[in-house]
Formats: structure tokens, sequence, C-alpha cells
């Protein structure tokens, strides 16, 4: 969809795209074409032949999140324990994300402090649990159709270190911490910050939220917000740590659609499947213009180098290892094994090419073993490969 009408949709929107969605629809366009290079295999028993592109790798692909997930999930295997497993989801309200768009690094970051903040603060609380947690938070943007939607998703074992160290206290059986409680102290504390932010200037608004640079404006705005219920929600614990992983490799590389989701695409008009989470995940369809789907899907490109996953309390990265290895020695448990993966579509050059060649897959024609002859060089693949690493940091 977007080498049909990625360049019309670039011609018409020229002075309002970022460097970052050009740069994401140039990686979707070229991904897995002769533009990034690639390779020749052949059969080694029949002779067969065939070339293979290399994929662009941008975290915003469709195509290419398989392989960096599995990698991120054989690396987070070992830090698993055996213990239950809670899922907690903090939402921004709809007049909070619109300020979000506009400020992506500034809230995205905000959301990811104050949720932490809070789980933190309460779960310390003796009257609560007590303990120091750990948990992993993944940051998601966007709706079941596309709409700008924050929110991230934290997955928290469920108990902690008690203050002393000397103890893991474990939460009470299916239940981790009030939903309620949770929602009223990240609504103070992420209001606070924003509000902290707009004072130190750290805060831009455009088009229609232009009149809430004057501090009066900003301070009524937000006035609604203090009395409104924000939406924390906290879902059943996982049956164990093997389900963890598995909600995990859907969630942590998870772009805002996945190819599976598209029905067709007709003319200049793309229909693709959402669920309806308010009657019982209906599935539905829904045809949009290519126009507008590009707008929508553009919505949810990141700041380069933003960190989407995040780690913290006793998870976080500067001491996690520590941490971990006393919990373990307090519940009696070992470390679990770890197989390591490698991804799928990295692109083979050089000594790659050596290694996947003892992976290859079986030959289409005869079920021989394919063997990599020729590297095909992209005329673009440098530069695209240094758009790469200074945007995908997850």
């Amino acid at each position: 969809m977007l080498r049909r009408h990625g360049a019309a949709y670039r011609d018409r929107n020229a002075g309002h795209l970022s460097r970052g969605q050009r740069k994401v629809m140039g990686a979707v366009e070229s991904c897995r074409t002769a533009a990034l290079g690639g390779h020749v295999e052949r059969c080694g028993d029949c002779g067969h032949t065939a070339v293979s592109f290399n994929s662009c790798r941008n975290r915003h692909c469709p195509k290419c999140q398989a392989g960096a997930a599995r990698d991120w999930l054989a690396a987070r295997q070992v830090d698993l324990l055996p213990v239950p497993y809670f899922h907690v989801v903090f939402t921004l309200p709809a007049p909070i994300a619109a300020i979000a768009y506009q400020n992506k690094a500034v809230v995205y970051a905000m959301l990811f402090e104050a949720a932490a903040e809070t789980l933190r603060i309460i779960a310390g609380d003796p009257k609560h649990l007590g303990a120091e947690i750990g948990m992993t938070m993944v940051l998601h943007t966007w709706g079941q159709t596309l709409s700008h939607h924050p929110h991230v998703h934290c997955i928290v074992p469920g108990g902690g270190l008690s203050p002393d160290g000397q103890r893991w206290i474990a939460c009470r059986p299916g239940f981790f911490l009030s939903v309620r409680v949770l929602s009223r102290l990240f609504r103070r504390l992420f209001l606070e910050k924003l509000t902290t932010a707009n004072k130190t200037g750290k805060l831009r608004f455009f088009g229609d939220l232009a009149a809430l640079a004057g501090s009066q404006a900003f301070v009524s705005a937000l006035a609604p917000l203090r009395r409104a219920e924000w939406v924390v929600f906290a879902k059943r614990p996982f049956a164990g740590p093997e389900q963890v992983l598995a909600y995990l490799s859907r969630y942590t590389h998870r772009i805002a659609i996945s190819n599976r989701r598209l029905v067709a695409m007709d003319d200049d008009k793309v229909t693709f499947t959402w669920k309806d989470y308010r009657k019982g995940s209906a599935t539905n369809t829904m045809t949009l213009s290519a126009g507008e789907f590009m707008r929508r899907f553009l919505l949810h490109v990141l700041p380069d180098g933003f960190q989407r996953i995040r780690h913290y309390g006793f998870l976080a990265n500067g001491h996690r290892k520590t941490k971990l290895a006393l919990i373990r020695k307090l519940l009696n448990a070992t470390a679990p094994h770890v197989a390591m993966t490698v991804a799928a579509d990295q692109p083979a050059d050089g000594a790659k090419a050596d290694r996947l060649n003892s992976d290859r897959l079986a030959c289409p024609c005869c079920g021989g073993r394919m063997a990599i002859m020729e590297l095909l060089p992209g005329p673009r693949q440098s530069g695209h490969r240094q758009a790469r690493r200074s945007n995908d940091t997850s």
C-alpha cells in the first residue's frame, strides 16, 4: 500500500510529515526489495535458485518484528521468577493524548515515569504490600482502529523484596493492588509532571491546541481532568511464567497494525479488521481511504531513539542480575535455562552469510540444503543501515 500510494501522500503532505515519519515510510517501502540488497541461494542437490532481499529492520515495519521479538524474549527468559505475574494497564485520557501527540518524547516518558512511580509507591506501602516490586513496561500508542490511544502495559511479578531485603513478600492469591488506589495516584502524579513540564517550557502547542500555550488556559484545561476517573486496568494473573513469555511475545514488538489484519486494498481503499472490546471483542471490518490509513499509521511513529520497552524496580537494568539472584535464593529457585535464537530476517552479508548457511530452509523442490552463493549489495544499503541504527531502539 505504501509502495503504491506513498509518493503521492508525501507530495500532498510535504509540510506536515516529520523526518521520522518520512524515514519510516521509506523503510517500509524498500523492505525486502532490491533497494536493500540481499543474497542468492542455491540447492546443492537439484540446483534450484532463489533470491532473497534484506529486510529494513525498522521497528515500525509490520514484516520485521518476529526476529527481534524472538531475540528479546530469549534474553528476558532468564529473568522469569516462579511466581504469579500480573498485567496492569495505565491509559492517558483523550485530552492528554492530544497533548502527547504534539510532545511525544516528553509526554510518553512522563507516562512511563508516572505509572512506574505509582506502582512502586503503592506496592511499597505496608497497607498494601510493603515490598519493592519489579516491572517491565511496554508503550503502545494505538487503539484497534489506529486512533491515537497512548497506554503502557505493565507486567509485574506478584510480590517483592521486603525493605530489609531478607524476605520475599508475596501478593494475596489472585490479587495485586487496588485499581482504584492506583488510578487516583497515577492521575495526581501525571498531572503534577505535566504541569511542571509546561512551566519549564518543555511543552509545545500547535494548531487546535495553540491556545494552551498560555499558563492560565493550560490550568483551566487540566481542571476537569483532576476530577475525572482515569483508566487503570488490571487483568487476572497469568497461569505461570511460560504464559508471561507467550503474552510478551505478542506485545513487546507489536506495531499499530499487522499484515494479518489487512483484508483488502481496492483502488485507493484499505480494509482491515478490528476488535470492539466494548462488545465482547467482536471482530469488525473498517474501510479507509489510502490517505487516511497512512495518516493513522504514521500517528504512531515514535521519536528516534525512544525506548518503548523499559524496566523498573528490581528489574531495572542497573541491578537486575543482582536482585534476581537474591530473590531466587529467597525462593529457593534456580534460573531458567535459556536457548538463544537468531532473528530469521537478519540481513546476510559477509560472516553473517556463513552463519546463516548452517541453518537454511530446505529446498522447496527436492528438500535439499539451500546455501548462499552470492550477496547482492543494495545501492541504498549503507545509508539505510545508518538510519536503522538511529531509529530502532526498543
